[in-house]
């Protein structure tokens, strides 16, 4: 308020003494004046700072424990470091490329941005995004472009060369995620079909998915994998790790509103309400298959309950929440206790089971369950409940044509040129000595 009436009192004041009192209407300066302090809103802007930090938390420590855990003792700082490192290195490459390609026009602005914004180009503390400063939505979005990569690295854990890692993914973020980003969110070939994805579902979950399935399936399995034990070393880190997530994924879901307002109430509730629901159908049918519930089973249908509700939490009612969350769990179980086996491919934490089978679930379920009779937001008009599938699917079919390929492209080049792969002795030994000289333990 100080700086408008401290602006008002140079120009718009200025402007209505000298034209009489008779003319009531606000000058153009002024008008200019209040809409430009009007746009930023300080609530909104106060809880995108903070959905921008609980984003972070997920990745760092939340991801890293997650992953840490599950893995064994001797490759334990070895994911911490892949995860750690790869978010750092994201986030530089974002604010360099990335930004620019997902969310400016391109002379190919179908499929990705330009150049304009590289380097942050034009950006400063002024410039406005919606309700909030440019820079914090920048930030938000670079929680997401920095945290899909690291999702990635769970599916060749134990076995793939720290150096190589690192080349893949900063070509896969600016080949593959930027493009794709640019179709959902940027105004590309996705957006413009109808096609909904409010939080990643697609862009995040999808993405990662297949190309974790893509790394596991040209790196191989690893040695002694299905005869040797490969049991997760630390239950309890991966417990930490998944609550962190689920935490945080407030910040990744309700965030993605932009907004502190009644849409960021219903993604809350429906965030909350779909995690809870599928770990109980996780540990039910695991109940029923193993006959005990384990943690990891609770862990695993909380991840793929977030997974699944992220493209659809703004356009479900919560009793569709809970539907979708329900099913994303056992499809999901399913995916990586019995098609991993039947297809031999070794994704080390189930990346593609969990993030790329939740995500298909969640972004054509949400087809469904988002019409009125099921407590979800309608369609536009002209749009019915199989025509909205149809774009679903055909949104689906493009992230995992244009991932799929881009891919397996960058993964054949990185291990003709570098190697994927760490040498058989390093991979018995561990990852954690053999590339970082470190051990997690002490022995």
């Amino acid at each position: 308020m100080t700086k408008l009436f401290s602006k008002l009192s140079m120009t718009g004041l200025l402007g209505l003494l000298m034209t009489g009192f008779s003319n009531i209407a606000l000058s153009e300066e002024m008008a200019a004046v209040m809409e430009e302090v009007a746009t930023i809103n300080s609530g909104d802007t106060a809880w995108m700072i903070m959905a921008t930090i609980l984003v972070l938390i997920m990745a760092i420590p939340g991801l890293a424990l997650f992953y840490g855990g599950l893995v064994r003792s001797k490759n334990m700082l070895s994911v911490l470091m892949q995860v750690f490192v790869t978010f750092s290195l994201m986030s530089v490459i974002w604010v360099v490329f990335g930004y620019s390609l997902a969310f400016t026009e391109g002379p190919y602005n179908d499929y990705v941005g330009g150049f304009s914004a590289a380097f942050l180009n034009g950006i400063t503390g002024d410039s406005v995004s919606g309700s909030i400063p440019e820079y914090v939505f920048v930030t938000f979005q670079l929680t997401f472009f920095a945290l899909t990569p690291a999702l990635i690295v769970g599916a060749f854990a134990e076995r793939v060369k720290f150096s190589s890692l690192l080349v893949f993914l900063t070509g896969w973020a600016l080949l593959v995620y930027a493009p794709i980003c640019h179709m959902v969110w940027g105004g590309g070939i996705i957006s413009q079909m109808g096609a909904v994805d409010f939080a990643g579902g697609t862009v995040v979950h999808i993405n990662a998915g297949i190309a974790a399935l893509v790394g596991a399936i040209v790196l191989g399995k690893r040695i002694g994998y299905g005869k040797e034990s490969m049991a997760p070393h630390n239950l309890p880190f991966t417990m930490i790790g998944a609550s962190l997530l689920w935490a945080g994924w407030f910040g990744f879901n309700v965030g993605s509103e932009l907004a502190a307002d009644g849409t960021a109430g219903l993604v809350m509730i429906n965030t909350q309400v779909a995690t809870a629901a599928a770990v109980i159908g996780w540990i039910a049918m695991e109940w029923l298959a193993k006959g005990k519930p384990s943690m990891l089973g609770g862990a695993s249908g909380a991840i793929a309950g977030l997974v699944a509700i992220t493209p659809a939490c703004a356009v479900v009612g919560p009793m569709g929440a809970i539907v979708l969350g329900v099913i994303a769990s056992i499809i999901a179980y399913w995916a990586v206790t019995s098609l991993k086996i039947a297809l031999g491919y070794d994704d080390a934490l189930d990346v593609f089971g969990i993030h790329g089978v939740a995500g298909i679930v969640g972004a054509l379920g949400l087809a469904v369950l988002m019409a009125p009779q099921f407590g979800g937001a309608g369609f536009d008009d002209g749009v019915t409940m199989m025509s909205q599938f149809i774009v679903q699917a055909k949104s689906i079919g493009i992230t995992i044509v244009w991932c799929g390929v881009i891919s397996y492209i960058l993964f054949k080049i990185i291990d003709a040129t570098m190697g994927l792969r760490v040498s058989e002795e390093d991979e018995r030994t561990g990852l954690d000595s053999t590339s970082h000289g470190e051990t997690a333990y002490r022995s």
